[in-house]
């Protein structure tokens, strides 16, 4: 498998960034109380994808706000 692709074929922007984006998915299910757990083997089959959708949506909100932030402290954004 090529460097910075998973098992989907998708390739990954930052290759290690797999685990962090897990964190940051479970703690949003968890404040949401949304039943799954970190170690579940990513399986949601039993979540709605109203519920999937809300975890997605906050994610990228989040990321959003971080590159925002980034961005008014100076700090440049690498072009993809």
């Amino acid at each position: 498998m090529a460097l910075g692709q998973n098992s989907s074929g998708r390739t990954q922007l930052v290759p290690d960034v797999h685990h962090t984006l897990d964190n940051i998915k479970y703690e949003i299910a968890s404040e949401l109380s949304i039943p799954v757990y970190q170690g579940s083997e990513d399986y949601w089959g039993n979540i709605t994808s109203r519920d999937c959708g809300k975890v997605g949506g906050i994610m990228v909100k989040r990321m959003i706000a971080l590159a925002e932030k980034e961005l008014l402290n100076g700090k440049s954004l690498e072009k993809i």
